[in-house]
This record gives C-alpha cells, structure tokens and sequence, in this order.
C-alpha cells in the first residue's frame, strides 16, 4: 500500500509494533505454560502459573483467531465466515453509506451545524479587504465583456428592447408628465421659468427690430390723421415703458399679481394633464408616433453599442473606472455588512436554508458515491485501510483475551483444588 502521509506512516509503525508485541505475549505464555508444566511434579505451586499460561494462550489464541478472520482467512486455511470484510465489502459499502446519509446528512444536524457557522461575518471581513475587493472587481470586469459578447449573440439585446417598447407603451403619458411637473412645482420651482420669461420678454421689447415690427402693427391699426402727430410713437413708447415696468416689478416682487396668474396657469395645466381626456389623447398620439419611428430603436441600439464599447475599452484599461468603483463598492459593502446584525442574521440564515436543501437533495447521491467509491477500492487496500486505522486497537483484544483468560483459567484452578481434591 503506498504511505500517502507521515500520519498514515506512524499508524502503520504503532499497528505493527502492536501486533509484535501480542504475538510475543503468546508466544511467552506458551513457553510459561511449557516450562512449568514440565517442573510442576518439583514444584506444585507451578500448577497455579501453567492453568493460568494455559487459558492465556488458549484466550490469546482465540482472539488472535478472532482478529485476524476479520481481514483474511486465518493460516490461510478455507475456513467458514473468515476474511470478513472483504467477504461482505458490497454490504459494507452500501450500509457505510446508508449509515452517513441517515445519521450525518439528516436534515436537524445538518441544520445544528450550519447554524454554528458565520457565514456573513466571513463574507463581510473577507470583502472588507481592499486588496480581496480589488481581486474580485479585477475577476468580474473580466467577465464583463463576454457577458456582453453573449447578450449580443443570444438576441438577448432585441428582446431587452423590445421589452423597452413594449413598457414604454404600457406608461400614460399625461399623468406622468403631470406628476413629473408637480414635483417640479411643489416647492415652486417653475417661478425661475417665470423669472427667464419676463427677462426674455424685456429684451424682445429692448431689440430695435422687434420694435419697428410693433410700431408698424400700431401705426396701421392707428387712423392716418394720428399718424401725423406721431402717435404711434408715443404710444409703443409708453406701451414698452409700462410693460417693462411691470415684467420688473413681478420680477422683484416674489408676491406679485403676475405670479400667482403663473401658478393658476401651472395649476390648472398639470390638472388637464392628469385628468383630461383630450390631453390623455394627444399624449397618446405623441408617444405612438415616436415609438413607431425606426430612429427610436436605432437610438436603443446606439445606445447599447455605446455603453458596450465604453465597458469593454474602460475593463482593459489599467485606470479602469468601473474595476475602481466596484472595488469600492464591494469593501463598502463588507464594512456595512459587518456593522449590521440584523442585515447579518438574515444572510446566515439564507445561508442555512439554502445549504441544508441542497445537502437534503443531494445526500442520496452523497450515499451513493461513498458506496461506489468503496465499491471500486482494491480488497487489499480496503483491508488494510480498515486494518491501519483500527487495527491497533483490535490488537488489544488479543491482550485483553491473554489476561482475562489466563484468570478464568487460574480461578477454575483454584475451584478445582479447593473442592474437586480430596
């Protein structure tokens, strides 16, 4: 058999050692038994010493019988119900399996088990370190382009699109554009498009153009005869100065008239929005028209090949982004981890659940192998795998066979000469 191990070695040295000495013991009683049956005529009291060699050697030689038709046929001889366990190595294997499956993959000590272990704790101290972080991001941003390069030929791409589509379809539009304005409006932030508005609307009055354009509306609405005094001079003049006036006072004036008009407008806007059919029926037609132009799904498209060429070129860079913020993330996540036992006791007993099914499901298959493995062993190895680990300790039974019948034989002795002997 090859040693495999300095512990596999000294069990071998200890069983043979063991196995020297019992023989020796023996082989002493025998001589024992010899040397003081010859002188007992001399020396009586020598038949106490040869009853007792005699059971020794008879109990030794049992045993000795006893140990060694557990592993092979004693003396080589065609005995009945010897060599044991190669004899019954199927049995043995299927029970051995059996007994493991029943005893140590039954669901309550698997679970015992699992439950004395930390599993989120060992998760957490081993992603808090930044150089194990680092490791894992450096593994996962290499996988990160095949995965793309799969998504890609799997036509995964044209069906996240269309399931793209097809959401966007599903959205009302009004409302949600109601609800994107109220939230815009709540702390009445629309008041600065208020602001832009009346400033824009000052310099459109400022702009020479625009202002030859509205005289000209007013000189033609103007009868002539006012014309001629110049009146539709005056009038722009004063028309600008009153507007401008006003757009400026609503500026600075945070309670201004024009303002609340603003948020009326607003208002009563983001109602029709929510609650308006004909706005609920353009916003469907809106969202219809740009959904059925190709540019949108060339734009999904473009899009993709954009995120995906960035991921693939930033991966292979040394300076890589994406390999530093997952590395960030994961040494985050193993310190919040571990600062947080409730988060903790959830992931272990995740841990426990998910582990003691799968032992549960594969612990028939477990039994199984272990019987085929014992199966497939060599009988000469097997024996001597059972032979090195308890050999040594059924060695002591020869010993114990020795002593104790040694004393069975020296107490009938003694029986027999106290009440057999006149």
């Amino acid at each position: 058999m090859q040693i495999t191990s300095s512990a596999e070695a000294q069990k071998i040295t200890a069983l043979r050692r063991t196995k020297f000495l019992a023989t020796s013991s023996l082989v002493v009683c025998v001589a024992v038994f010899a040397a003081a049956k010859s002188m007992e005529s001399s020396y009586p009291w020598l038949s106490y010493v040869a009853a007792f060699a005699e059971a020794a050697t008879i109990g030794g030689l049992a045993d000795w019988y006893a140990v060694v038709a557990l592993f092979k046929r004693p003396l080589g001889l065609p005995i009945p119900h010897t060599a044991i366990i190669p004899a019954n190595r199927e049995r043995i294997a299927d029970n051995l399996g059996r007994f493991i499956e029943v005893n140590f993959l039954a669901e309550g000590p698997v679970r015992e088990k699992l439950n004395e272990v930390d599993f989120a704790s060992l998760v957490a101290d081993w992603l808090s370190d930044p150089q194990r972080s680092e490791g894992l991001s450096r593994f996962v941003t290499r996988l990160v382009p095949k995965a793309l390069a799969a998504v890609d030929q799997s036509g995964l791409r044209g069906f996240i699109t269309q399931r793209v589509v097809d959401q966007v379809n599903k959205v009302e539009l009004a409302p949600l554009a109601a609800d994107l304005l109220a939230a815009f409006t709540e702390d009445r932030k629309h008041q600065k498009i208020f602001d832009e508005l009346t400033l824009a609307i000052e310099r459109f009055l400022k702009d020479e153009t625009a202002l030859e354009t509205l005289r000209d509306k007013i000189r033609a609405e103007l009868p002539s005869v006012f014309n001629l005094f110049r009146a539709d001079a005056y009038l722009l003049k004063r028309i600008v100065n009153s507007a401008g006036s006003l757009l400026e006072q609503a500026r600075k004036d945070k309670d201004h008239p024009l303002r609340a008009e603003f948020d009326s407008f607003i208002d009563g806007f983001i109602e029709k929005l929510r609650h308006s059919k004909d706005y609920a029926r353009r916003a469907e037609r809106m969202k219809q028209d740009l959904l059925s132009r190709p540019q949108f799904r060339e734009l999904a498209d473009d899009m993709w090949t954009s995120l995906k060429n960035f991921i693939e070129q930033d991966t292979l860079s040394e300076a890589s982004l994406t390999r530093k913020h997952l590395a960030g993330m994961f040494t985050e996540i193993g310190r919040h981890l571990a600062q947080d036992p409730a988060i903790r006791a959830d992931m272990n007993q995740g841990f426990v659940v998910a582990l003691s099914a799968f032992v549960e499901s594969q612990k028939s298959g477990v039994s199984g192998f272990i019987a085929q493995q014992v199966k497939r062993w060599d009988l000469t190895q097997l024996t001597r795998v059972i032979e090195t680990n308890i050999g040594r300790d059924l060695q002591y039974i020869r010993f114990n066979g020795m002593a104790i019948g040694g004393l069975a034989g020296l107490t009938l002795h003694i029986l027999e000469r106290l009440f057999l002997t006149n």
